[in-house]
């Protein structure tokens, strides 16, 4: 079982940055793929990257609208994921969830391909 804890969202201005946090507890959680993605309200939520780790090294994914802006990353010595967000927009307003898969998907992007989620932690970005 792996159990995953979001933190550092908050109200941010426009061109403002935020670096999220998803601490797991679960001594496998290094050797899954790890995403972050988005919902906004009255939308479906939203893939927003990944991360996978392999003997080559980290593996990355973003999607078209954060590409360039945010950075996902994980420290796998202090269990801990992270997203760093920088040049935000209103459009990023969203609550975020940090997610992990066990199932077996190699390069993971649908919520579907994820097992394990966090609650949430609400991003506010004002213009």
């Amino acid at each position: 079982q792996v159990q995953l804890v979001e933190s550092g969202g908050g109200l941010v201005q426009a061109g403002g940055s935020l670096t999220l946090s998803c601490a797991a507890s679960g001594r496998t959680f290094s050797s899954y793929p790890m995403g972050w993605f988005r919902q906004a309200p009255g939308k479906e939520r939203e893939f927003v990257a990944r991360i996978t780790w392999s003997g080559s090294g980290s593996s990355t994914f973003y999607a078209d609208s954060v590409k360039g802006r945010f950075t996902i990353s994980r420290d796998n010595a202090k269990n801990t994921g992270y997203l760093q967000m920088n040049s935000l927009k209103p459009e990023d307003t969203a609550v975020y969830y940090c997610a992990a898969s066990s199932k077996g998907y190699s390069y993971p992007v649908m919520p579907r391909e994820y097992d394990y989620w966090g609650q949430g932690t609400q991003v506010t970005v004002s213009s």
